[in-house]
């Protein structure tokens, strides 16, 4: 690889291209890169419909994130999942594989699939959604990964917080803050950890699960209803880590979405209770590795252009704000339904 400021300035529309000519399929040169910055993905129309598909989505994996095998076992879930009618965009099979090699990076390609985000406020389609989200639970349940990570207090709060901390990404004035909220959060949340993992006794399963179940990564469409896209993020952790990114709101609101989402989701599979006590501490932990990701990946030129307000003393204290509301969130009662 020639210098460059990062590995996606080698990504370009020739690249895209030739790697999708190496696997037999001819783009018509038109490429739109579709909305997703720990990834590049593309949308190509094809010269020549491929077992009726006019167009493809490429997706290129980010170097040195996952390894191969990682990728193998997201691709193996899709594919276990598509067996079972759940609906998810799975790669294709392109000479005899989904993960594929060029000029350095793994990609995949898939079927484009139209859609929009789901109306959330509608309770009968958060009541749908709870239905399929059951169906990836069930089908999530039958074995476990092996390569790809759990979803846990270590890798995506401690780890985070000390990363920001030993890179100076946090500014001086509000450091101190910000890091007393942190630690006070994440002894909150230590409290359920064994829980969160899964352990011995606490009978909290563990299992595969879409990992980053937010609305832009269900795709609705009024006949068909949701299909769920980009496994990206699967991992293994308590069935509630897929629900609790679809309530928003006031308290009294995201109760009402989550009876929805359950009244569906029981349809199909039981639901423990008891895991409605980890939906604040995962809301947390999310919080602070989310701004772990941006710092991490500040040396990728689309990050600094899509989020240019990460990083200012402002944005630091309004997370100190929501670390402090997260603090009191944390010691309301679980929500019930």
């Amino acid at each position: 690889m020639s210098p460059s400021t990062h590995p996606y300035d080698e990504l370009t529309p020739d690249v895209v291209l030739d790697a999708l000519a190496a696997i037999g399929l001819h783009g018509d040169g038109r490429i739109t890169a579709l909305s997703s910055y720990e990834n590049r993905v593309y949308q190509l129309p094809l010269e020549e419909s491929w077992q009726g598909h006019a167009q493809v989505v490429a997706k290129f994996y980010r170097p040195g994130r996952w390894s191969d095998a990682a990728i193998d076992e997201e691709h193996a879930f899709a594919a276990e999942l598509a067996a079972a009618e759940v609906p998810v965009v799975a790669p294709l099979v392109l000479a005899g594989r989904m993960r594929h090699q060029h000029a350095g990076f793994a990609f995949s390609v898939s079927p484009r699939r139209g859609g929009r985000q789901p109306e959330l406020e509608d309770l009968e389609v958060l009541e749908w959604i709870g239905r399929f989200l059951a169906r990836i639970h069930v089908v999530g349940a039958t074995r476990p990964f092996s390569d790809r990570p759990a979803l846990d207090l270590q890798g995506f709060g401690t780890a985070s917080r000390d990363w920001l901390l030993s890179h100076d990404a946090v500014p001086l004035d509000v450091q101190g803050r910000w890091q007393q909220r942190c630690d006070e959060a994440l002894q909150a949340i230590a409290e359920l950890a064994p829980a969160l993992a899964g352990a011995p006794g606490t009978g909290i399963a563990q299992l595969r699960v879409h990992g980053d179940c937010h609305p832009g990564n269900i795709l609705w469409t009024p006949d068909a209803g949701p299909h769920f896209v980009d496994l990206d993020d699967a991992r293994t952790a308590p069935a509630v880590q897929d629900l609790w990114m679809l309530l928003s709101g006031e308290r009294r609101q995201r109760q009402q979405q989550l009876g929805a989402v359950l009244d569906g989701y029981e349809q199909m599979r039981e639901f423990d209770r008891r895991e409605l006590a980890l939906i604040e501490p995962l809301r947390t932990l999310r919080l602070i590795h989310y701004s772990a990701w941006l710092a991490r990946r500040w040396d990728d030129p689309a990050f600094p252009a899509a989020f240019p307000w990460f990083g200012s003393s402002d944005y630091w204290q309004g997370q100190v704000q929501m670390l402090e509301d997260q603090l009191e969130a944390m010691q309301e009662a679980p929500m019930v339904a």
